[in-house]
């Protein structure tokens, strides 16, 4: 079949909207009519080249649709089902699966290589060349075929413009809080970075009972909109940030700090553990250039004052469990989603939209797809 996309031919230039040819599905592959798709900052990483992956490719991870055809070996979804696409797949029957951590799933070697799971091989192409799909979904695209071991099914009469986001960056961003950071109630968070991953975390935060949230962005206007996601004071700089946690508690500090930034830098990382208290824990969620390998921090704070440092993929949760969760927290009034849209694109305005990002216009924007 025929659908339209937005592809990268080569790392740094901007999106080129072509009509692609789609294969149909193999065994435990699913075709998606894709209605909606996030503008997630990570698109804009392989594009820069912070994060690197091979080209030409779809671009696109943050997405939900319905499912028009389902492979011959594909089991608990159906024709018709209305699903949210996880950036990370999940196998199920891998180490870190079996133990619970589904964002570390072995399938996650493939995401970057934008070469199917079932076969290493592709089902999307262009001017007589195959292309990849970014987090083997693509959803800058009206269709994709993907492999059902990223494919969460969720209620019919959740709204798919809002329930894309929970694909990526709500997910993300509240286990940045709740699972790493083991947000707990009564405990002061810090988050630094106040977009879509940020606002996530100050959700993640209150819903987990934190008592003060201070979220720190340089833009008035995402300040204000953290407010909305539960954010109890603001800062415009790190710097601002410790002067008022010294005052508000009494120089204790922190028990949370998360990093989620446009992009993360080594001389963050150390800003970012000044703001915590003893035994507090660093969160880095920010994606840092593959160059970037030297951290200033004064170990020994992390010796005398048992501060920890903490790596994360995905809000360290499990897609099948936790996208059906947050769905389920959107449902009952206690997730915010529709508050994280702030402009609706056309695909023909994706490369608009992620300039609308740079310049800090928007908390998430949003494709939906002409059909």
């Amino acid at each position: 079949m025929k659908t339209k996309a937005a592809v990268m031919w080569e790392q740094g230039e901007p999106w080129s909207i072509e009509e692609i040819e789609l294969d149909p599905p193999l065994p435990h592959e699913v075709l998606i009519r894709i209605v909606a798709s996030g503008l997630c900052h990570s698109d804009d990483h392989i594009r820069t080249g912070d994060l690197q992956i091979q080209t030409p490719v779809i671009g696109g991870h943050e997405g939900a649709g319905i499912i028009e055809e389902v492979g011959s070996a594909v089991t608990g979804l159906a024709v018709g089902d209305h699903v949210v696409l996880s950036f990370m797949p999940a196998c199920g029957r891998c180490e870190w699966c079996s133990t619970g951590r589904q964002n570390l799933c072995d399938l996650g070697q493939f995401l970057m290589q934008g070469t199917m799971i079932e076969d290493g091989g592709y089902r999307a192409h262009a001017n007589g060349q195959d292309l990849g799909a970014m987090s083997l979904l693509g959803t800058f695209a009206g269709h994709a075929v993907v492999h059902e071991s990223s494919v969460v099914k969720i209620p019919d009469d959740v709204p798919l413009d809002k329930a894309c986001l929970v694909g990526c960056g709500v997910t993300t961003g509240w286990g940045s809080a709740v699972h790493i950071g083991q947000v707990r109630a009564g405990e002061t968070v810090v988050v630094v970075g106040a977009g879509g991953i940020g606002v996530n975390a100050i959700q993640g935060a209150r819903l987990a009972g934190a008592q003060r949230i201070i979220a720190v962005d340089p833009v008035e206007f995402k300040r204000d909109q953290a407010r909305t996601f539960g954010a109890t004071h603001t800062a415009p700089t790190t710097g601002r940030a410790q002067a008022m946690l010294t005052e508000l508690t009494a120089g204790r500090m922190a028990d949370v700090a998360i990093l989620t930034v446009g992009v993360a830098s080594g001389q963050l990382i150390g800003e970012l553990t000044a703001l915590l208290s003893k035994a507090g824990r660093a969160v880095i969620t920010s994606v840092s250039p593959w160059d970037v390998a030297e951290v200033e921090l004064p170990l020994q704070e992390f010796t005398l004052y048992q501060k920890q440092l903490l790596g994360n993929v995905f809000g360290g949760g499990n897609p099948f469990a936790d996208i059906p969760h947050l769905i389920s927290l959107y449902q009952t009034g206690h997730l915010l989603l529709d508050e994280l849209v702030t402009t609706v694109y056309k695909l023909d305005d994706v490369n608009q939209g992620y300039q609308d990002l740079a310049d800090g216009k928007n908390i998430r924007g949003v494709i939906i797809h002409d059909h």
